[in-house]
């Protein structure tokens, strides 16, 4: 972690850009000078942190190259292949993590997958297809009710502990979203959702979407999908997200997917390869059952976008927020084909096994006790004491500049969380 402050960097560059060119000398100095003082170094073995952001030699090629070919493939004809190969890995890498054919292109159906910028990003886009269902359908119900008077009606839902951007999502598109109290095991149960649905029914409102976290960011746990899932079986009009942004990557190990167990009854579900999957950033991989729906959220179509294949080929700006979009497949094709199936579950089953190791050195020190039990790439730990002494200890740990921690609180109980992040971390 670098030690430099805020507004570190402006002193260290002229006011203004340069009239005449420089050479690549002086650039290249500058990277050392400038930027290497102030990166923190994310893919070190010292590095503990959040969770990882994935890094290897074929991403960074295949990166430079998505670079080189500059296209923007906003559409089929815009690109083909930027579009074609993007369908084809995601049928490959859903075939890897064990997904129902329902997600696939290749099953021949309506789904399928899309490349996305960040789990957020994925959720928000769900929402936004949960959102469209919903009004339709409710207009169809009350042909009475104006848009308006149905947006203000929906009600999503997901656990306390899921990740701020489910909040957000809900800010963004406009409508409220219920943080639901977890067991005791930190996972969201049918029951709590079952009631919290049936008191907003009660209240005129309409349950129309609730996200599902595997692999929550303050500790890891797991939301109990298969019985959401079967409870939303019965209630046809709310939308099952499922959000593993981190523990997505370890579906592709058979003995974790009992993890996902449930997941046919989701509607859409997302992971970022560029966490554990060796994929630089930025690719989160989404697979939606029924696309049309973003579609038809997003579908805006100017003469000048449109071409004689609509139709034949997804043009995945309507699966998107953004139009533009870079050829992020290309780095997924690259690490697949040169690490293989094999060798990705091997790293993988590495790093949960490196924290196995770490929570068996906190468990034989009678100082320490775990606060969460330990499935992925995750320990989190606390002395046997006050938040106060385990916030101090925090502080002892990051001050000495040999490993970068971050801690969590949940129901008042602050601990540290150790993630395994680089590829090249090791027992000693």
């Amino acid at each position: 972690v670098p030690s430099v402050k805020p507004g570190y960097l402006r002193p260290l560059v002229p006011e203004q850009a340069p009239e005449k060119p420089e050479p690549w000398t002086a650039v290249m100095a500058d990277i050392e000078r400038v930027v290497m003082s102030g990166v923190t170094h994310w893919q070190s073995p010292r590095f503990h942190a959040y969770f990882p952001t994935a890094n290897s030699y074929p991403g960074i090629v295949a990166d430079m190259l998505s670079g080189a070919i500059a296209c923007i493939g906003f559409s089929w004809i815009s690109s083909p292949a930027c579009t074609e190969l993007e369908v084809v890995m995601l049928d490959w890498l859903g075939q890897m993590l064990g997904l129902p054919e329902e997600f696939l292109a290749r099953s021949g159906g309506e789904g399928g997958g899309v490349i996305q910028g960040t789990a957020s990003e994925a959720t928000l886009v769900a929402l936004l297809g949960a959102k469209s269902r919903a009004v339709k359908h409710a207009k169809e119900l009350h042909p009475e009710w104006t848009e308006i008077e149905i947006i203000s009606k929906l009600v999503g839902y997901c656990n306390k502990q899921a990740h701020s951007s489910v909040e957000r999502a809900g800010l963004l598109g406009g409508i409220k979203m219920r943080t639901l109290k977890h067991d005791n095991k930190r996972r969201l149960r049918a029951d709590t959702l079952r009631e919290a649905m049936d008191e907003d029914i009660r209240n005129g409102l309409i349950p129309f979407y609730v996200v599902a976290t595997l692999g929550t960011t303050s500790s890891c746990t797991f939301d109990a999908l298969d019985e959401i899932g079967d409870l939303l079986a019965t209630r046809e009009d709310v939308w099952l997200h499922v959000d593993a942004a981190y523990a997505g990557s370890a579906f592709i190990c058979p003995e974790y997917r009992y993890l996902m167990k449930g997941i046919e009854k989701a509607d859409s579900f997302n992971f970022n390869p560029h966490k554990w999957l060796l994929v630089t950033f930025d690719c989160s991989a989404m697979w939606l059952k029924q696309p049309r729906w973003i579609v038809d959220a997003f579908n805006v179509d100017p003469l000048y976008l449109k071409h004689d294949q609509q139709g034949s080929a997804p043009d995945y700006r309507h699966w998107q927020i953004p139009l533009g979009r870079r050829f992020r497949s290309l780095k997924l094709w690259f690490v697949l084909r040169l690490y293989g199936v094999e060798n990705l579950q091997k790293y993988i089953r590495k790093h949960i096994a490196l924290a196995h190791f770490f929570e068996k050195l906190c468990i034989a020190d009678e100082r320490f006790e775990i606060f969460e039990e330990v499935t992925m790439g995750l320990v989190c730990f606390r002395l046997k004491n006050t938040n106060e002494i385990n916030e101090e200890l925090l502080r002892r740990i990051n001050g000495r500049g040999k490993i970068h921690l971050v801690p969590s609180k949940i129901d008042d109980v602050y601990f540290l969380r150790l993630a395994l992040c680089s590829r090249f971390s090791e027992e000693s």
